[in-house]
């Protein structure tokens, strides 16, 4: 009888486990359900802001009044991005955009989708005006300043957003120059209007191995308008087309200055009083405390669960002297010396900097980007052999196929 009771027993409690178990996984079910209908409800409020963001753009770059349109050129009109297409020379006259905080959080990063731009009415540059030429296909508005929009940052790619530029001068000042500018917004926490292009005129020489013959212009201008904040200001930059030996600094000049150089008028809707004493300013003082607010605060080293297995952070990787091993941080600063070399520090900067790496002037040409401008503030993985250098730990990396992107994948 005892037997059997016990039997009795042991069934009922099996049978109310089994309850209780079919309950636990109806109960994660639902759960999961729950967070896939979150996540997509996320997905669409963010692509629904990024239109918004991207609607705004256009607003505040009409409002403020675009800058002339050549007889003979076309207004193109992109998502976060206008210019005037000049046939003539197979360029833009200037491309206008605006650089907003969003571009301190987004990691996306270069697609390198060049392409014709099939909204150029009579037909853009191709890759054939520019394949084996000796120039570079240099951006006028930066595919970095848009990083935080997937369908901005592959619309940069356009040739019609694109000028022969030496690559002395594009992958140096003028990638400086773009990286000032986005230090000003994240410093002034206000987004920047920038209208920028090449200085063209007649009897320029001209890439000639393809379809399309291409001026090559010997300036480039920039053109950065701050109308957000309590001190409205403006400034120009007018480069040569080569290697720069100045500081960015150093180019600024004043709009109204530009606008004798170019024949072009920028500002127009703003009021007669306004204009003129935005064009008039060439003080650069304002903006360089702002580039200044906007530097790099050291960081603590990355924890274990902030990092992929198997990699070490710059603390430890002192531990792994003369092995080959993976180190992951926070790029806090950059520098660029004059022979083409490049210094990175993880973490901690320059002169306590606890894990720094170095690119080599003869392995520059291994990277599609400018490491100086496009690691700054970048959460990355560095792969190499770590070696003592006067007591710090460093790493030499010879192409970009070394460096992981951790902020990509967060």
């Amino acid at each position: 009888m005892c037997n059997k009771k016990y039997n009795i027993l042991l069934i009922c409690l099996f049978i109310i486990a089994q309850g209780k178990a079919q309950t636990l996984s109806e109960q994660i079910k639902q759960l999961e359900t729950e967070k896939n209908e979150l996540l997509a409800k996320q997905l669409i409020m963010v692509q629904k802001l990024e239109q918004l963001k991207l609607q705004k753009i256009a607003v505040d770059l009409n409002q403020m009044g675009l800058p002339t349109i050549r007889e003979g050129s076309q207004l193109v009109v992109h998502c976060a991005m206008m210019l005037s297409y000049n046939e003539k020379h197979e360029q833009p006259d200037w491309v206008a955009h605006i650089v907003t905080p969003d571009v301190s959080e987004g990691n996306l990063t270069r697609t390198n989708d060049f392409r014709e731009d099939s909204l150029v009415k009579t037909g853009s540059a191709t890759k054939d005006d520019y394949w084996d030429s000796g120039y570079d296909r240099g951006h006028i508005a930066p595919s970095a300043d848009f990083r935080w929009s997937a369908q901005a940052i592959s619309e940069s790619y356009f040739y019609s957003n694109m000028s022969p530029q030496r690559p002395e001068f594009n992958r140096e000042r003028w990638a400086e120059l773009e990286n000032w500018i986005r230090e000003a917004v994240l410093g002034a926490n206000e987004q920047i209007i920038v209208i920028a292009g090449p200085v063209l005129r007649d009897g320029l020489p001209q890439l000639t191995q393809g379809p399309n013959k291409v001026s090559i212009p010997e300036y480039c201008y920039k053109v950065v308008l701050d109308i957000e904040g309590p001190n409205q200001k403006a400034i120009g930059f007018v480069l040569p087309n080569k290697s720069c030996p100045y500081p960015v600094i150093s180019y600024a000049v004043s709009v109204d200055s530009i606008e004798r150089l170019t024949g072009l008028k920028f500002f127009g809707n703003l009021s007669p009083e306004l204009q003129v004493k935005l064009k008039k300013m060439a003080d650069p003082t304002k903006w360089e405390q702002e580039v200044e607010a906007a530097s790099m605060p050291d960081l603590p080293p990355m924890t274990n669960k902030q990092m992929p297995k198997n990699c070490v952070n710059t603390i430890d990787a002192l531990y792994f002297l003369d092995q080959k091993i993976t180190v992951c941080g926070t790029v806090v600063s950059t520098k660029k010396t004059k022979s083409g070399a490049v210094f990175i520090n993880l973490d901690i900067k320059f002169p306590k900097q606890i894990f720094s790496v170095s690119i080599w002037e003869k392995d520059s040409k291994n990277f599609s980007y400018a490491p100086e401008n496009e690691l700054l503030g970048r959460k990355v993985c560095i792969t190499g052999t770590v070696k003592d250098y006067k007591g710090t730990p460093s790493m030499n990396i010879s192409d970009e196929k070394k460096i992981r992107f951790l902020d990509e994948e967060d």
